[in-house]
């Protein structure tokens, strides 16, 4: 064994976290006695607090009478207020650009990003920001695998998102993106990577216009899918592949929240965030295994979330994962606490179809249905008129495309046709 220098072992230790099985688990957070990481979450979550009330004006104003010291167990923490993510809207109109919940300091910044509303994100300059490098590692990806990443780059983080995380592992990543099907496909045979990140819709895209294009694209054994639902269906297709799929569950504002392990027995909660299940509209929390909202609060110093409500609902799973993660587990995304819905991976807001409806004085109203066909999202913007022109449609159709970056059909209803339940975005997708 050829010897190292003492400079040489110092480099590599601050590259790479320690590993309490480096073959199987990400580092020793994974596998904590719960009762030692409850103890050291707790004194984080002070430090976090103070650092969020003395560097963001949203926290400064919401926590002024809170003592950080006093946040020392998770029924103090759920004393405290929520902060919903459905408020962003108008409190980054307020105080742009990102509501007064982000550091003061943009200098510690190196992107801003843009989702659907718009609401705008901010990139801390700092290795895997989005903490998604541990979801990875649970899929098997391990330094040197080339990673194909077809999470968009414009405008939105998801991209970066699973970057930064093959990066902190040592991975080469593909920057594909969205679309270009041909061209990636192309670069699939000609490349062969060995680790895919991105929707798992696209993923069967892909592998279906391979068998197409008659090219040689089976080099990929791991994949980490998120964005939208994985039907069993559609996971026992892509593994027909010599595909290990795995999901993860994040969002542009916390980063990792949960991810899957090859256990496959529920979504172990990522070591940078504290997940509680509330009742929905309420910051109560529900009795383990009842369904609820998932709220989180980050360690982010630079976007420091405290109770953050994401509009998503889950459950907990009693137990630890057979895997030996020890952290808390959830079901996985199950819905929404509110009508936002994640149609191909994007979020559609019902405030953005009521700007559809207003761009077009025919329409009376309006309700967007979602389904699902051969496993992939399809959305249909049903539209009461009096009175429709021949190019009516099409023309809804473009502003729907125009607001909310998705293709959809549209449908012209006679007034009354819609049913009256107050839904604007009706999710009727049905996975068998």
């Amino acid at each position: 064994m050829a010897a190292r220098t003492k400079g040489a072992g110092k480099a590599k230790a601050k590259r790479a976290p320690a590993r309490a099985k480096r073959d199987e688990h990400y580092d020793r957070l994974e596998t904590r006695d719960p009762e030692l990481r409850h103890r050291e979450q707790m004194k984080a979550l002070a430090r976090q607090i103070a650092n969020a009330r003395s560097n963001t004006k949203h926290y400064a104003r919401l926590l002024r009478r809170v003592d950080p010291a006093a946040i020392d167990s998770r029924e103090a923490l759920a004393a405290l207020p929520v902060t919903r993510k459905s408020e962003l809207k108008a409190l980054q109109a307020a105080t742009p650009p990102f509501g007064g919940l982000a550091a003061l300091d943009l200098s510690l910044m190196a992107h801003v990003y843009q989702s659907p509303g718009p609401l705008y994100e901010p990139d801390g300059a700092m290795r895997d920001y989005w903490r998604f490098a541990r979801s990875m590692w649970a899929a098997g990806i391990r330094p040197g695998m080339l990673v194909h990443n077809t999470f968009s780059y414009h405008l939105t983080p998801a991209g970066m998102m699973v970057e930064s995380g093959a990066r902190a592992i040592g991975c080469p990543v593909f920057p594909g993106g969205v679309g270009n099907t041909e061209l990636q496909v192309q670069a699939m045979a000609q490349l062969q990577p060995r680790a895919y990140g991105g929707t798992p819709s696209f993923l069967k895209i892909l592998l279906d216009k391979a068998k197409e294009m008659k090219l040689r694209a089976r080099s990929l054994e791991r994949a980490v899918v998120g964005g939208e639902a994985l039907p069993p269906s559609l996971r026992k297709e892509l593994s027909g592949h010599g595909l290990l799929v795995l999901q993860n569950y994040g969002t542009a504002d916390l980063g990792l929240i949960a991810y899957e392990s090859p256990a496959l027995e529920g979504m172990i909660v990522d070591e940078g965030v504290i997940v509680e299940i509330v009742r929905p509209g309420t910051g109560e929390p529900v009795p383990e295994g009842e369904v609820g909202e998932v709220v989180v609060t980050s360690f982010n110093p630079v976007h420091p979330l405290i109770r953050f409500a994401t509009g998503d609902l889950s459950a907990v799973l009693a137990g630890t994962s057979p895997c030996g993660r020890t952290n808390m587990r959830i079901k996985g995304w199950m819905g929404r606490a509110d009508q936002t819905t994640k149609i191909k991976g994007m979020f559609v807001h019902p405030a953005q179809l009521a700007d559809v409806a207003r761009r077009h004085r025919e329409v009376l109203k309006a309700r967007l249905e979602v389904t699902s066909r051969n496993n992939l999202d399809a959305m249909t913007l049903r539209c009461e008129v009096a009175e429709a022109g021949p190019a009516l449609a099409a023309k809804i159709a473009e502003t729907l495309q125009a607001i909310c970056k998705l293709r959809g059909e549209v449908e012209l209803v006679r007034p009354g046709s819609l049913p009256n339940d107050g839904k604007v975005i009706a999710d009727l997708r049905k996975y068998d």
